[in-house]
C-alpha cells in the first residue's frame, strides 16, 4: 500500500471520529422509527395554459411555448386505427404507417427524406396503432418551415413505393416467425384472447397470409380513407411565438382541405364472466407463466379513482400484496404482478400473474386467488391505505415533467372525449378515497370465481394438474405455415 493511500486513509478514519464528536446525538437519529416522520403537505401544481383552436380546414391545434432550448416538437394523432382494418388484412394499418414516412412522398424518395432530415438533425415519424395513428417531427427551431413542410407532403402525399412496402411485410412475417420463441409473449398474447375474444379487433394478430393479401392499392385506400386535416389533431410545444407558429402550420398545410368523412364506430367488447382453465404446452421450459383474471374497466367509470388505489395495494410493485405475500412470504415466484387496468375507449383487463418454477404452478395459482379474495373480504389496512395513495400522489408531479407532454395529454383527452382536467380531477378524486371505497369496489368489480386461468408451461413438472382447478382446454399456438 503506498503512503499516499495510508494517509488518505487515516484522513478518512480521523474525520469520521471527528463527526461523531461534533454530532453526538447522531447515532440516535439516525435509529428514529421512519413511520414517525412527517412531511408537509404536498404543493399545488399549476398547468401553464394550452393554446387551443381550430384551423379553417378543421385541423385543432394545441400550443404550448417552451424557451428553455432552441427546439420545437409537433405531434399529430389521426382518428385511424387497426380496429378498422378488415380481417383477411390484419397488419394494413400498421404497414400503412410505416410505409407512409419510408416509402416517401411524390417528390422524394424515403431514403432521400433520411438524408435531408439527418443535416437537419431532425425526424419524422409515423405510425398507426391499435385505435389512433401518429405522426412527428423533432426540429431545431431555425428549421422548422422545412420541418413542417417536410411533416405535410409526408401526411398529404405518401407514395407508398413497393420496395419498402415489400420490405415491411418481410419484418412482419419476421416477427410472426419469432412469436413464440418468449414465453411471456405467448401468455400475454393468448390471454388478451380469452378475454376480447379471438376474432376481436382489441386481440387479433397477423398471419402470413393476411400479410400477403396486403396491396398497395390497399394502403393507398386505407390513407385516403382516414387521413384528412378534419379528422387529425397537432400538438406543438418549442420555443416560438404562438401566433407566428399557427401561421407556419396554416402555411405548411394550406392545400390539404376538408374530406367527407365517414368513420366507423368502435367495436364493442361484450364480455361474459365465466371460469375457464386454459393451458399452453411449453416443453422446453422449466417454468411456468401465469395469468388469471377477467375484462377490466374503463377510465370514465367513476370508481375509477377507488380502482386506482385498490390496484396499488394488490398489485403495487415492492409494497403490493402479491409481492409480500407470494414472492416474499411464500417464495413462490421471482416476478409476479398484478394490475386492474383501465383504457380511455375500451375495457382493459383485471389480471394478476407470475413467473414460477412448474412445481408451483398450481399452489402459486391458488396463493394469487387468495389475494384477490381477500381484496374483497375486509377493509385494508390505514397503512396500506396510506401508502397506496402517497405512491400515486408523490409521482403525480413527474406527469408534469415537461411541456410537451402536458400539450400532447391534451390533445389526447380531447380525441378520447375526455375533460381537459381529467388528469387533476384524477389526483383530486383519489385523495378523497376511504378504505370503505377499495372494499366497495373490490367486491363489485374483482371476480376471483369466475377468472380465466392460463398458464404456459410444462404440464409433465406441475405440482398437481391443472384439472383440479377445472376442465382444463388446450391452446394451440401453432403459427399456420405461409402459402407456397
Amino acid at each position: 500500500m503506498t503512503r499516499h493511500r495510508i494517509f488518505f486513509i487515516n484522513y478518512l478514519v480521523l474525520a469520521a471520529f471527528g463527526l461523531s464528536i461534533l454530532v453526538p446525538g447522531c447515532s440516535k437519529q439516525q435509529a428514529a422509527d421512519y413511520k414517525k416522520l412527517k412531511y408537509p403537505k404536498l404543493g399545488d401544481i399549476v398547468a401553464p395554459e394550452v393554446k387551443q383552436l381550430t384551423l379553417a380546414n378543421g385541423m385543432k391545434l394545441f400550443l404550448l411555448e417552451d424557451h428553455e432550448l432552441p427546439l420545437i416538437n409537433v405531434s399529430a394523432i389521426i382518428r385511424t386505427g387497426s380496429i378498422y382494418e378488415p380481417a383477411e388484412k390484419i397488419g394494413l394499418a400498421s404497414i400503412t404507417g410505416e410505409v407512409m414516412r419510408t416509402g416517401g412522398t411524390a417528390a422524394r424518395t424515403g431514403d432521400e427524406l433520411d438524408e435531408e432530415l439527418e443535416r437537419l438533425a431532425a425526424s419524422v415519424e409515423t405510425s398507426i396503432g391499435l385505435n389512433s395513428g401518429s405522426a412527428s417531427v423533432s426540429v431545431l427551431k431555425e428549421d422548422i418551415d422545412k420541418g413542417l413542410a417536410i411533416l405535410a407532403d409526408v401526411l398529404m402525399n405518401p407514395e407508398f413505393r413497393e420496395d419498402k412496402i415489400l420490405l415491411s411485410k418481410m419484418q412482419a412475417k419476421s416477427m410472426i416467425a419469432r412469436r413464440n420463441d418468449n414465453i411471456r409473449a405467448i401468455a400475454g398474447r393468448e390471454f388478451d384472447k380469452l378475454i376480447y375474444g379471438p376474432q376481436s379487433v382489441y386481440a387479433r394478430h397477423e398471419e402470413y397470409a393476411t400479410i400477403d393479401s396486403i396491396t398497395r392499392d390497399d394502403l393507398i385506400a386505407f390513407h385516403k380513407r382516414f387521413f384528412a386535416p378534419n379528422n387529425m389533431m397537432l400538438a406543438a410545444c418549442g420555443d416560438f411565438n404562438t401566433d407566428e407558429m399557427i401561421r407556419k402550420i396554416e402555411n405548411a398545410f394550406h392545400d390539404w382541405h376538408k374530406a367527407d368523412l365517414s368513420i366507423p364506430k368502435k367495436p364493442k367488447v361484450d364480455y361474459k364472466f365465466r371460469k375457464t382453465v386454459n393451458q399452453i404446452r411449453k416443453d422446453d421450459v422449466n417454468q411456468s407463466n401465469v395469468y388469471l383474471g377477467h375484462i377490466g374497466g374503463l377510465m370514465s367509470d367513476p370508481d375509477y379513482f377507488a380502482l386506482v388505489v385498490m390496484n396499488k395495494i394488490l398489485g403495487g410493485g415492492f409494497t403490493g400484496r402479491l409481492f409480500k405475500n407470494v414472492r416474499s412470504r411464500e417464495g413462490l415466484a421471482y416476478s409476479v404482478f398484478g394490475s386492474y387496468s383501465a383504457n380511455y375507449d375500451y375495457p382493459g383487463e383485471f389480471y394478476v400473474g407470475c413467473m414460477t418454477k412448474s412445481g408451483s404452478t398450481v399452489y402459486a395459482i391458488r396463493a394469487m386467488l387468495r389475494e384477490v379474495e381477500k381484496m374483497r373480504e375486509a377493509e385494508v389496512t390505514d397503512e396500506e391505505l396510506a401508502l397506496a395513495k402517497e405512491s400515486f400522489l408523490n409521482s403525480f408531479v413527474f406527469n408534469f415533467d415537461t411541456k410537451g407532454e402536458i400539450v400532447r395529454r391534451l390533445m389526447i383527452y380531447e380525441y378520447f372525449g375526455y375533460p381537459a382536467d381529467f388528469l387533476m380531477k384524477t389526483k383530486e378524486n383519489v385523495e378523497k378515497v376511504n378504505k370503505a371505497d377499495v372494499l366497495r369496489v373490490a367486491k363489485k368489480h374483482l371476480k376471483p370465481d369466475t377468472v380465466q386461468i392460463l398458464v404456459v408451461g410444462r404440464p409433465d413438472d406441475f405440482d398437481q394438474p391443472l384439472s383440479t382447478l377445472g376442465e382444463v382446454h388446450e391452446i394451440d399456438i401453432t403459427i399456420p405455415p405461409p402459402a407456397k
